[in-house]
C-alpha cells in the first residue's frame, strides 16, 4: 500500500514539473517602444536640463527612425543627443536598444506654465510619440547657512582661538561666498581653508554643498580678562548669513625680574658672600601662586635666594627676596654674568646679574710684598756679582 502512495506522489510530482516546463517564457510583445523613467520634469529657467531617453527593439528588423521635438516653445533651446552629440535620427538593432538625451534650456525670466513636449521617431509606416511635460519652477532666492561645531572657546591672552566653521549653500545655484570676521578693537582675524594657511575673502560653495573653512582670533597682549563676542559673516548676493561667537579671556601671571633700583648688579669680593635685593613682579592679569627661583652661576659660584620659593604675587604687585652670592676664590677680578630666573606654572621670566669681582686688600698687600721682596733679592744679586 505504502509503495502505490509513494508512486503516485512521483507520477504528480512528474507531471507537475512537466507542465512548468510547458509553460511558454515571458517575453515584450514584438515592436519598436521609445520610453522615458520620468514624463513629467521640473526644469529651472535659465538652467539646461537633460532627460534621459530610450529607443527599443524587440524582435523586429533594424529600423531608422527620424528624430524630432514637437510642441516647444519658439524661445526655449531644445536638443536630441545621442552619445554627447546633437542627432537627427536612430537605428536600434535586433532586441537592443538606443540611449539618447532631451536637452532643454529654458529662458530665465518666462512664466512658469508647464508645457508638454513630444519626442516623435518616425520611420518605414513606424510612428512612435512620446509625450514629455515640462514644468517650471520658480527661481529661489540664494540661502545661506553657517555653522560653528564650537562656538564658545576659551583661553590665555596668548592663545590662538581657531573657530571650525561649515558654511552651506541651500539655493539652486552656485555662489561665491564672501567671508568676514568682527572681532574687538585691537584683535587679529583670519581665515583660511579647514586645513591650509591661504587666508580667503571668498570661497566658491556648489548648489547644494557645504565648504569648511577656519577662522582664527588672536588677542593683544595686554587684554584684560573677560568674555569677547566674534561675528562671522558670509554673503552672496542678497543672502547672508552670520555665526556669533564667543572668546573667553582668562587671566594669566606675566613675571618680570628687576633690582631693588632698577639695575641688576653687584660688587662683591673672591670667596666673600655679596647679598643684594631682588625684586619679582607680576605684571599681568591673574595672581602668580608658588614662584619658585634659580640662578645660573659661574663654575665654583654659589647663589642661593631667601626665601627660595615666594607663595603669592598679585595681579600688579612684587616680591622682594635677597639674593646671596659666593665667587670663587678663584676667581679673577672683572666682570662674571649670573642669569636668574623665576618660574610659575604656564610663566617664568629671567634676567641677567652682573657681579663685579675685586680682589681683597690682603691679596694686595701680599702681592706688593712679594713684589719689594724679588727686588731686594736681584739688587742685592747684582751688587755681589757685579763686582766679580
Amino acid at each position: 500500500m505504502m509503495k502505490r502512495t509513494f508512486l503516485a506522489f512521483l507520477a504528480c510530482l512528474s507531471f507537475a514539473l512537466s507542465s512548468a516546463h510547458a509553460q511558454p517564457q515571458h517575453r515584450a510583445p514584438e515592436g519598436l517602444y521609445l520610453v522615458t523613467d520620468y514624463p513629467s520634469v521640473t526644469v529651472q529657467p535659465g538652467k539646461p536640463a537633460t532627460i534621459n531617453l530610450r529607443l527599443y527593439n524587440h524582435g523586429v528588423a533594424p529600423t531608422r527612425l527620424a528624430l524630432r521635438v514637437e510642441d516647444a516653445p519658439a524661445d526655449w533651446k531644445v536638443q536630441l543627443l545621442g552619445g554627447g552629440q546633437p542627432v537627427a535620427a536612430a537605428m536600434p538593432a535586433t532586441d537592443d536598444h538606443v540611449s539618447l538625451q532631451l536637452r532643454v534650456e529654458v529662458p530665465k525670466d518666462v512664466q512658469p506654465q508647464p508645457r508638454t513636449l513630444t519626442v516623435v521617431a518616425q520611420g518605414q509606416g513606424t510612428e512612435l510619440r512620446l509625450p514629455v511635460e515640462v514644468a517650471l519652477a520658480e527661481r529661489l532666492p540664494a540661502k545661506l547657512e553657517v555653522k560653528a561645531s564650537l562656538p564658545a572657546l576659551r583661553g590665555g591672552p596668548r592663545a590662538s582661538f581657531d573657530y571650525q566653521l561649515t558654511i552651506r549653500n541651500d539655493s539652486g545655484e552656485d555662489q561665491l561666498v564672501n567671508v568676514s570676521a568682527q572681532v574687538p578693537r585691537n584683535f587679529e582675524a583670519s581665515i583660511t581653508e579647514s586645513y591650509g594657511s591661504q587666508q580667503l575673502s571668498s570661497v566658491p560653495v556648489a548648489a547644494g554643498s557645504s565648504k569648511d573653512v577656519k577662522l582664527s582670533v588672536r588677542a593683544p597682549a595686554l587684554v584684560q580678562p573677560d568674555t569677547y563676542p566674534v561675528v562671522f559673516t558670509a554673503t552672496a548676493g542678497d543672502a547672508q548669513a552670520t555665526a556669533e561667537l564667543s572668546l573667553e579671556i582668562v587671566g594669566q601671571p606675566r613675571l618680570r625680574i628687576s633690582g631693588r633700583d632698577g639695575l641688576m648688579s653687584l660688587a662683591a669680593e673672591a670667596g666673600k658672600a655679596g647679598t643684594t635685593p631682588i625684586l619679582v613682579l607680576n605684571e599681568g592679569s591673574a595672581p602668580a601662586t608658588s614662584v619658585s627661583l634659580s640662578a645660573s652661576a659661574p663654575s665654583g659660584w654659589t647663589a642661593e635666594f631667601e626665601p627660595k620659593e615666594i607663595e603669592r604675587i598679585p595681579p600688579g604687585e612684587s616680591a622682594e627676596v635677597q639674593l646671596r652670592l659666593t665667587p670663587s676664590n678663584r676667581s679673577l677680578a672683572g666682570d662674571y654674568m649670573t642669569t636668574l630666573r623665576a618660574s610659575t606654572e604656564g610663566e617664568s621670566a629671567s634676567g641677567d646679574f652682573r657681579v663685579t669681582v675685586e680682589t681683597s686688600t690682603l691679596w694686595g698687600i701680599t702681592g706688593a710684598a712679594i713684589i719689594a721682596i724679588a727686588v731686594l733679592v736681584l739688587v742685592g744679586a747684582i751688587a755681589r756679582y757685579g763686582r766679580r
